[in-house]
């Protein structure tokens, strides 16, 4: 097993130990950030349907000027945060996905915070 690997199981371990006690529904809904080297996703979802409010991700069209650094990826927090107002969700539960709190997660969250989210 190398060092790659255990790092990925720890993640996931981490992730479905969140997810126990994490849970979105239609009036606060989760939002999850996932990160990987190159793009970075946000989704809010409804877990009581199953399905996606909205997402966001610097690999669409309308985000493809964000870059992946801490500095620019706050703007997809906002981005996302925007989406929601629109839709009348002032609420979130924040699912972090296993990454620990610092950097481009945090960037996110600040920035969903700063178009108006509560969490």
């Amino acid at each position: 097993m190398n060092r790659l690997e255990n790092k990925i199981r720890w993640r996931l371990r981490r992730k479905v130990r969140v997810r126990t006690k994490v849970s979105g529904t239609a009036e606060r809904p989760r939002l999850s950030v996932f990160r990987s080297n190159r793009y970075t996703y946000v989704q809010a979802i409804d877990d009581t349907k199953g399905h996606t409010v909205c997402s966001a991700s610097n690999r669409e069209k309308d985000g493809r000027e964000i870059k992946n650094k801490v500095a620019d990826i706050e703007k997809l927090g906002a981005m996302v945060g925007a989406k929601l107002k629109e839709k009348g969700i002032a609420e979130i539960v924040f699912d972090r996905n296993g990454y620990r709190y610092h950097g481009i997660v945090k960037a996110v969250a600040e920035g969903a915070r700063k178009a108006g989210l509560k969490f």
